[in-house]
């Protein structure tokens, strides 16, 4: 190998180092080498069982031991009809609905499947403990284990428990990187079918040792969380002043 060809191997080594793009591959022929083809293919087939494997409420029930939970759907019968029917699975199934509890909370935490059930099942009772812990003074609902949810659901949910704000811990869509990546969004007040993504805060890539880790979200939710019932907004006027945190 000259010279050249090894700097060049070198320097797509060190770049990979720092990131997980599919970057460099090299070739074989006019095709992809095949240790990197058949990383390719698992990868896809990984993202493929994210969407579909059936969420476990159960799991995360478990990893919340001590705190109350409630179980929900949303409108969507099944898997595939909610992925074809987003909008079914922003509204709650309506005896799902009537039997929420309802209180003046400050805010309630959902976690819904979404894309990822494996994203939820790893990260999100983590996330939820971690920012509890950090909120003594507030008086928070029972965590809400939504089924074939979409983050909307969340608003659904605030409005029927009365709650003033809702946090939505959700299984972001599964990409050729990651297909266990957490996503929460923070919602003041939100009224169902008129708040829209322009009114939540959101924090992606929950997924320790490789994204966000639980600490580090929940500094951040928490605060804000905190600014959100000060100011009484979130959105795209309310801002992240949390220092940047290490992963």
């Amino acid at each position: 190998m000259s010279e050249v060809a090894v700097q060049t191997s070198e320097l797509w080594s060190s770049l990979r180092q720092r990131t997980q793009a599919r970057i460099g591959l090299g070739r074989a022929g006019s095709a992809l080498p095949t240790r990197h083809r058949l990383e390719l293919q698992a990868a896809h087939a990984a993202a493929r069982d994210a969407v579909h494997s059936p969420f476990e409420p159960e799991v995360i029930a478990a990893g919340l031991a001590g705190t109350p939970t409630v179980r929900v759907r949303s409108s969507a019968p099944d898997r595939l009809t909610y992925l074809q029917r987003p909008d079914l699975g922003r509204r709650l199934d309506p005896t799902d609905r009537a039997h929420l509890p309802t209180g003046e909370w400050d805010a309630v935490f959902v976690v819904a499947d979404g894309l990822s059930s494996r994203a939820v099942h790893e990260h999100a009772a983590a996330v939820v403990r971690e920012t509890a812990a950090r909120l003594d003074a507030w008086h928070l609902a029972p965590v809400v284990l939504a089924e074939q949810a979409r983050v909307a659901l969340g608003d659904d949910v605030a409005q029927a428990m009365g709650a003033a704000m809702v946090v939505v811990l959700v299984g972001e869509r599964p990409g050729m990187s990651a297909a266990d990546s957490l996503g929460a969004y923070l919602t003041y007040r939100p009224t169902p079918g008129v708040t829209t993504d322009a009114d939540r805060n959101c924090l992606s890539n929950i997924r320790p040792p490789l994204g966000l880790s639980y600490a580090g979200a929940a500094e951040k939710l928490t605060g804000l969380m905190t600014r959100a019932r000060e100011l009484g907004l979130t959105g795209v006027n309310l801002k992240d002043e949390t220092d940047a945190l290490p992963r």
